[in-house]
């Protein structure tokens, strides 16, 4: 038996997960991006809902670095209503939409690839459900079934984190694959990216014993906040969206996430100045704004931490406590590891409340979603392209 929450104990099995995935999910990479498809992409679009929105902002960056394909993450509305009708005109199958969905139900992101079809496009599904509608909806699939949890957990209903890390890891894996197909990465080069990936996984087990105290302690300081926010720009603006996403699902306080810059052109004028701020940065692209940012926010009164490691360098001395992450890895890995602060901290903030995840599917809420107000599975598609 153990007092540790449903959530502490996913978050706990993260780094064999990672261990598990990374060998098969290459193999699968391998099968679902061929080489013709890799050689010919101009354009790389990668969409979804939720956090398989989050996961494809996180992995933009490494696209863009390792394939040398323009790349763009999308949520899966303005993809397929405002984007895909105009795709560039680069010849047929030279924009590769990449839609991510675990269930392989979720509507919009099957009306994503359907409207990519239409326009011509390569589409991918990347999801745990390849008989679902979504997988039927794309030219190939990139199957990405996360392995079960321990019998003692199976069955828990608790806020996404494992299929949160599986869709990371295939979307780095697939930037991979494309970038060795393509030639912009030798064989060897290639090989030592996803022996990296891997390696994350000892990096994610250091950061969960690092941070778990401290995430468990300013969940106690912060236990009169009404609402929290997450900075962070890039990679990061990724897990800041996913961070709050899973305090909104632990415990059901508002959350916000927000973009390093956007922050100082809003959230600097909010007028409640106690809003716990967890800042997210690895301490490169966006190094010197985050320290503006952060001096702005101790100006006004912000409780703020950081999620950084521990050279964080001029950020370090505007924030109020440290979530330290052990070892750096290249930002275009950053959102792997970078995510376990927040989910450390959802974590705390239910467990001390006592808050039921998902506000127990209570208040017109319904744990079978098809039937619910929000209609995630059942939501009108539509059938032609929007120019």
């Amino acid at each position: 038996m153990t007092d540790r929450s449903p959530m502490h104990q996913q978050i706990d099995t993260l780094p064999d997960l990672i261990r598990a995935i990374v060998q098969p999910f290459d193999a699968a990479a391998r099968s679902a991006f061929d080489f013709q498809t890799c050689a010919s992409v101009k354009r790389i679009y990668l969409v979804g809902c939720g956090d398989s929105h989050h996961a494809p902002v996180g992995a933009e960056l490494a696209f863009n670095q390792l394939t040398g394909v323009p790349t763009q993450a999308l949520s899966s509305l303005p993809f397929s209503r405002y984007t895909a009708g105009f795709l560039p005109a680069t010849g047929p199958k030279t924009n590769l939409v990449i839609g991510v969905s675990v269930s392989g139900k979720v509507s919009r992101t099957i009306e994503a690839l359907e409207m990519a079809n239409q326009a011509g496009a390569t589409t991918v599904a990347l999801t745990g459900n390849p008989g679902g509608p979504f997988g039927q909806a794309a030219a190939q699939v990139f199957e990405t079934a996360v392995p079960p949890l321990p019998d003692e957990l199976a069955g828990m209903t608790v806020p996404g984190i494992r299929s949160y890390l599986a869709s990371q890891i295939a979307l780095l894996l697939a930037a991979l694959r494309i970038a060795e197909a393509r030639g912009a990465l030798t064989t060897r080069a290639a090989d030592a990216e996803r022996d990296q990936l891997a390696e994350l996984a000892d990096v994610m087990e250091e950061t969960i014993q690092v941070c778990e105290p401290i995430a468990d302690e300013l969940a106690q300081r912060w236990r009169e906040a009404t609402m929290f926010e997450f900075v962070g720009a890039g990679p990061l603006y990724g897990v800041a969206m996913f961070s709050a996403a899973k305090v909104l699902e632990a415990s059901g306080d508002p959350a916000l996430a927000q973009e390093t810059e956007e922050w100082s052109h809003l959230q600097y004028f909010t007028a409640q100045t106690n809003i716990p701020t967890i800042l997210l940065s690895a301490n490169e692209f966006d190094a010197d704004r985050m320290a503006e940012v952060a001096r702005a926010a101790q100006c006004i009164g912000r409780p703020l931490a950081l999620v950084s490691t521990a050279d964080a360098g001029e950020i370090r001395q505007y924030v109020d406590e440290l979530l330290p992450i052990p070892r750096q890895a290249p930002e275009r890995y950053a959102s792997i590891v970078y995510s376990i602060p927040g989910e450390l901290l959802a974590a705390a903030r239910a467990a001390s409340l006592g808050s039921a995840y998902f506000c127990n599917f209570e208040g017109g809420r319904s744990v079978d979603w098809a039937d619910g107000a929000s209609a995630i599975y059942q939501s009108h598609r539509i059938t032609e392209l929007k120019r």
